[in-house]
């Protein structure tokens, strides 16, 4: 298992095939990540533990917020700003997506990265 730290906490990486990615996102308390969109990628996640404030809207104008519990799932489709929370402690989710990692457009980020990026 490949183990990516992040300035918000850290993704474990377990599957990774041409045809998905498979990992678990553990986001420390108080973080977020960046307000972002994927070109290719579609993602749908689960709450493993805590408790996920998603961010969400076709674009910056529409966003809307919704916190998702343990044992939600829901589904990021291609295009849709995005953008996942920890405000109430951390938080672990599992992301299953399609095979496309360095698919993102970042929007705004609290660590100062810009673009596209794995970082």
């Amino acid at each position: 298992m490949a183990v990516v730290e992040k300035p918000w906490g850290r993704e474990l990486i377990y599957a990774s095939t041409e045809l998905y990615i498979g990992k678990i996102i553990e986001i420390n308390e108080g973080a977020r990540l960046s307000l972002q969109l994927h070109e290719q990628k579609d993602e749908t996640i689960y709450v493993l533990d805590g408790t996920l404030r998603l961010v969400i809207g076709d674009s910056p104008d529409t966003l809307t917020s919704r916190d998702l519990s343990e044992g939600v799932s829901f589904r990021v489709q291609t295009g849709q700003v995005h953008r996942y929370q920890a405000p109430y402690g951390s938080v672990r989710v599992l992301e299953v997506s399609t095979p496309h990692p360095n698919d993102v457009v970042r929007l705004e980020d609290d660590y100062g990265r810009e673009g596209t990026s794995n970082a």
